[in-house]
C-alpha cells in the first residue's frame, strides 16, 4: 500500500503539530512501530519550525509525504525569505544552545537528508527519508 499525504500549511506555531499528528496517524495505520514514528515525528517537528521561523517571504509552508509500507520520504517545503540568513547552515550549535540544532537532529533520526533550493521559484526543500521496518 503507498499512501501520499500534502498538506499546505499558514505559517505559524499551530501548523506543525498538525502535520506532525496527520502524518503519525497514517504511519500508525500501516503499523508502524512508535520509535521509527516519534523519530518522523522529531524530524518533521524541526524542518516545520524552521519554516516558520525563518522563510518570511510566504504565509504558507508545504508538506508531502509518501509511505510505501518499506519508506517514509517527506519533503519541507518554503517560500524563501530568509533574510540572508542560512536557515539550513551546516554548523554545529553549542551543546547548550537554545535553537541551532535542527539539522542535526533530523540527521540523527532518519537515514537520509537532503537540502536543496527549489527549482525556478525562491525558498528551499527539506528531503528526509526514514525507514519503516527494522
Amino acid at each position: 500500500m503507498k499512501v501520499v499525504i500534502e498538506m499546505t500549511l499558514p505559517r505559524d506555531a499551530g501548523s506543525a503539530p498538525l502535520a506532525r499528528h496527520t502524518l503519525d496517524a497514517s504511519l500508525r495505520g500501516l503499523g508502524v512501530e512508535p520509535g521509527v514514528r516519534a523519530d518522523i515525528a522529531l524530524a518533521l517537528g524541526e524542518a516545520c519550525a524552521n519554516v516558520i521561523q525563518h522563510a518570511r517571504a510566504s504565509h504558507e509552508y508545504e508538506v508531502r509525504a509518501l509511505m510505501d509500507g518499506l519508506r517514509c520520504v517527506v519533503d519541507v517545503i518554503d517560500g524563501g525569505g530568509h533574510n540572508g540568513a542560512q536557515p539550513w547552515a551546516d554548523a554545529q550549535a553549542p551543546p547548550h544552545a537554545e535553537s541551532g540544532r535542527g539539522l542535526q537532529l533530523i540527521r540523527a533520526c532518519t537515514e537520509q537528508l537532503d537540502i536543496s533550493d527549489r527549482m525556478h521559484r525562491d525558498g528551499a526543500v527539506v528531503h528526509f527519508e526514514k525507514s519503516l521496518v527494522g
